[in-house]
């Protein structure tokens, strides 16, 4: 069985990580510099990092700050954020960066994806999917600009596109589940993980160690006991970034419950 991983997630705006409910209330939660040093003495398997502000604002990602979260880690680094172009991605690896995120630059020139994975590779370009329902169905639409532009496209559908253009990942973010601590979409993630024949990263209502170990359990685990079979996801790997940022648990134990439940972990 491949192991799981799990992924802090820094979202920083000028400089500081912050953290909001839905994309919106957004309140300091530390630096990042520090946050990346003790997630990575925590045993964390990768990082990400994601300057929220970067696509609305028009601003560069802050590659000073990548550079000096860089210098921290010994672990894979994605880094998103204000990533338009392929020499925005020169920058972003020259700063540190292991593979890049794209969300609203993709949506614009969907080609960007292609000329990405021919510059570095596919496994090097991870496609940012911000996800919200609409409907009283099992849909959802991709949104754009930090969650704030509804594009009308189908988020499955786009997601199909962009594995078929260059993109090598999926990092699929719940508008809906964001900061809520209700739990991932375990509908949204499964019907993404039918879909593409690439990894996905689940991401958006991490909120107690059962909700994370679920989102990682695949469809016959053990644990999962009677009136509680729909309660999976398979994901490739899980975000994580409130529970961790204010302490309220670590990577070990998030590490040690999913084994306890039956998710093959990275140790």
């Amino acid at each position: 069985m491949q192991a799981k991983r799990i992924i802090p997630c820094l979202d920083v705006d000028e400089g500081r990580v912050v953290k909001g409910v839905k994309f919106k209330g957004i309140q300091d939660a530390g630096d990042p510099v520090e946050l990346a040093r003790r997630y990575n003495e925590e045993g964390a398997d990768e990082l990400t990092f994601l300057d929220i502000g970067a696509s609305y604002r028009s601003r560069a990602t802050l590659l000073d700050v990548v550079g000096k979260v860089a210098a921290e880690v010994f672990i894979p680094l994605c880094v998103g954020g204000g990533i338009r172009t392929v020499e925005d991605m020169r920058e972003a690896m020259n700063a540190g960066a292991d593979k890049v995120s794209v969300c609203t630059a993709a949506l614009k020139d969907p080609p960007l994806l292609t000329a990405m994975a021919r510059a570095y590779g596919s496994q090097c370009v991870v496609l940012s999917i911000d996800a919200a329902r609409v409907g009283a169905g099992p849909r959802w639409h991709a949104f754009s600009h930090g969650g704030r532009v509804d594009t009308g496209l189908d988020a499955v559908e786009w997601a199909v596109r962009a594995v078929e253009l260059g993109a090598g990942e999926i990092l699929l973010n719940s508008i809906d589940a964001d900061g809520t601590g209700a739990g991932y979409d375990l509908a949204l993630t499964r019907t993404m993980l039918d879909a593409v024949p690439v990894p996905v990263i689940a991401s958006g209502g991490a909120g107690t160690l059962d909700q994370i170990a679920h989102v990682l359990l695949p469809p016959n685990a053990a644990s999962l006991g009677a009136g509680h079979e729909d309660e999976w996801g398979n994901a490739d790997a899980a975000l994580v970034a409130s529970l961790l940022h204010f302490e309220k648990t670590t990577i070990q134990e998030i590490k040690k419950h999913a084994e306890v439940k039956g998710v093959c972990v990275r140790w």
